[in-house]
This record gives C-alpha cells, structure tokens and sequence, in this order.
C-alpha cells in the first residue's frame, strides 16, 4: 500500500526515516524548522560509533549500524554533491568503572561475534603511554574536598577494533536528505508544525505555521528535543510507559596529549571519571559527559585527571546542545494509539551512531501496521540485513516500563 508519509524533523534520525520510506517507495515530506538537514541537536553529535550498551538489542543495533558506516555509499545507493560524510576507524576503549558492568556488555560481543582484548593496568599504558592508569572513583565536582584526593589503585579496561567516529555529523544528516531527495522525497524548510490533524480513521496529516496542510496517512514524530511538544499536538501519551523530556548537554573541547603529535586515538569512554574523550583531526580532545550521580545535567569534571600532559584550557570551549531524554535512556521506536501516528524519540544523546538503521526499524513499524499489524500485541522481529541479528522491537515500546538493565547514562 501507497501511502503519504509526513516526518517531522530533519535531524539525522528523520531524514534517515525519510531516506528509508523513500526508498520503499512511499511519498515522503519532510519538515523541519530550520534552514536545511542536521542544524539541531545533531550538529552537535560527538557522532561516536561504539557498541558498548547495556542490553542486547542496544549492542546487536550498533554492530549492525557499524557495517553501514563501514559502506556508506553503498548503504544510500547516492553520491552526495556536496560531499560524503565518512567512517574514521579508531578503536574504542572502555575503562573499568563500577557505574558501568563491563562483564555484561561483553557476554554481549561474545553473543554477537565482536572482538575485544581485556587490558590491565600494565597493558593499558603500555599500548596508550598517554592515559593514565590511575582510578579515581566516584567522579567528584571541583567543589567537592576530596576531588583533589590522590588516586586509590589502578583500573584496567577492554578495547575494540570495532569502534570510531563519523567525521561530519551534519554532512552524514545532508547525505541522508540528498539520498531521499533523489528518490523523490520533498522538503518543506524555516516551517513549524503547529497541529497533528486527526480524522474519524487516525492522523490525516500537519498544518504548518504558514498555514498550509499536508495531507498524511502516516506522520513520524523525529523532532528530537521538541518530540514531546508534538505528541502533545498529536493528543498521544497517555499509554506511554516512558516519557521523554530535553536535557541540556556541554561538549568541551581540549587540546589534546602532545604525545600523539595530532594522530587519533581510541574514543574513550571513561566512567571512573563520568567523562566520554574522542579526538579531533588536528590534535584536539571533545570531551562529553556520562552523567554520573555527582552531576546529571551539566558536566563539570576536570579531564585532565586522566590524561596527565593536558592542560586546563584558559578559557571554554565547545558545544551546548540537547538531547531527548527517555526514563531509562532507551529510545522509543514505535505506534501510537493514534493510527498512524509514529514516534522515533527520545534518542538520548546515544543514538547518531544507529542513524542508519533506525530508517529500516521505523519502516518495518510503519508497514507492519499498513499490512494490518498490531505491534503492541504481536511485535515486529526485525532482521538485520548484514549480522543477522534478530531484534525484537517491543524492546523500543512506548507501553514499557523503565528498563532497569540500561546504564541509565548516555551509555544507554
């Protein structure tokens, strides 16, 4: 069945659910109140790829999502004039930590084929002589009398191959748009969705803030941040077993370990100090927050606690953005009880590095419920076309209740 789609949002999650719908052959318009594609909370994505999760399907959708980075070109079927985004291969390194249960994230890679090294202390600054071995747990705030406290043992931690970044997360978010364009997808941009429109069968479309309808049997709620003002519009919620709200994030930026003379490391995730590290091309350090229990909302801690030659910048530098925020950090990829009505939301400041299949997951949704489906009471199993993984998407429900085995973190 035919049907046209309205997404609203053109971050990187939208477009690629328009890239995806598109692709099916389905009528897609996209809104979005800026400018052009990836201008919102995507711009600002450390844009990392790394599978280290909390539960399978968190680990099972970013090991496939990798081999998609991986082939880029490939996986949109477009070149983009304006460039294409590309995969940076840098490893991932995770530092053993209490706030993170590491065991459990690698009977997972065992589950799912990834490879991983162990690495003590000794190992650790043998193979990164520019990180520090030291472990400082818990993280504290500058103003807390023992944050100055000298270290208490050594830490270890596991390493990938399998890890790295996307070098331009708007430019990722373009090729997206550029892909779904060339399919025949429109764009309505510098335009706002001020009503869900609903008749006696479910969604029937948008009006804009210009004054214009768009007729729709399918509408997609990827509006990130403003996700909840929406489903506000569209009248949905009252089933939802999880809620999302925004959550303002800072991305610091350092320069990094002189050691490295400008080569890239491994990104870093980094829950002794309740910090995430990736470099940038060029020597610098974008340093993020894990959210740890000392400061849930703005980070605070002084990175250069593990990596020793770095010095504390003279003044700030770096991003503020927004994430969408779920209860357990765990996206919501799914229905509504507004037929038609579809959410990819509360993506949690973890999800970029899924952009490419959250696409395939949101279609699977979306024509299961045009073939008669009902997802609520007999979920989609979704395959992932190159690990064969089998993920069960009840998982991403809005009906679940906070799943108590997510770190609870940007970790997911």
């Amino acid at each position: 069945m035919t049907v046209p789609v309205v997404v609203i949002g053109a971050g990187v999650v939208g477009c690629s659910v328009a890239f995806a719908a598109s692709r099916a052959g389905l009528p897609v318009t996209l809104v979005e109140a800026a400018s052009g594609p990836g201008q919102g909370s995507t711009s600002a994505s450390a844009a990392i790829v790394r599978m280290h999760y909390s539960t399978f399907e968190g680990v099972a959708l970013a090991w496939e999502a990798k081999q998609m980075w991986e082939q880029w070109g490939e996986h949109l079927g477009h070149v983009d004039p304006t460039g294409m985004a590309r995969y940076v291969p840098t490893g991932a390194l995770v530092l053993d930590s209490p706030a993170f249960d590491s065991a459990r994230a690698l009977a997972l890679y065992d589950q799912l084929g990834i490879p991983y090294e162990l690495l003590g202390p000794a190992q650790l600054r043998d193979r990164f002589p520019y990180l520090s071995a030291d472990r400082f747990y818990p993280p504290r705030l500058p103003d807390d009398p023992q944050f100055w406290n000298d270290p208490v043992g050594e830490l270890g931690g596991f390493y990938t191959p399998d890890g790295g970044f996307v070098d331009d997360p708007p430019l990722a978010t373009h090729n997206f748009w550029a892909a779904a364009s060339a399919l025949g997808a429109e764009s309505v941009f510098g335009r706002t969705v001020i009503s869900v429109n609903r008749d006696a069968n479910g969604v029937c479309g948008v009006t804009l803030n210009d004054g214009r309808s768009i007729a729709a049997r399918v509408v997609v709620n990827a509006a990130g941040p403003y996700s909840a003002a929406v489903n506000r519009m569209a009248r949905v919620g009252a089933d939802f077993g999880v809620t999302t709200r925004p959550l303002r994030q800072e991305v610091h930026v350092l320069d990094g370990p002189p050691e490295l003379a400008g080569e890239l490391g491994p990104t870093v995730s980094d829950a002794d100090l309740g910090a995430y590290f990736r470099f940038l091309p060029g020597g610098q350090l974008l340093v993020g927050s894990m959210e740890p229990e000392c400061d849930p909302l703005d980070w605070l801690d002084d990175p250069q606690r593990r990596f020793p030659s770095v010095k504390v910048p003279t003044r700030p530098r770096g991003l503020a953005a927004l994430y969408d925020v779920t209860d357990d950090w765990i996206p919501i990829y799914d229905g509504t009880d507004l037929p038609g009505f579809f959410v990819a939301i509360g993506t949690s400041g973890n999800q970029f590095k899924n952009a490419p299949v959250i696409g395939l997951l949101m279609l699977a949704l979306i024509q299961n419920w045009l073939d008669g489906g009902d997802h609520d009471t007999r979920p989609v199993q979704w395959v992932a076309p190159h690990t064969g993984s089998i993920l069960n998407l009840a998982h991403y429900s809005r009906r679940r209740t906070p799943n108590q085995g997510s770190s609870h973190s940007v970790l997911g």
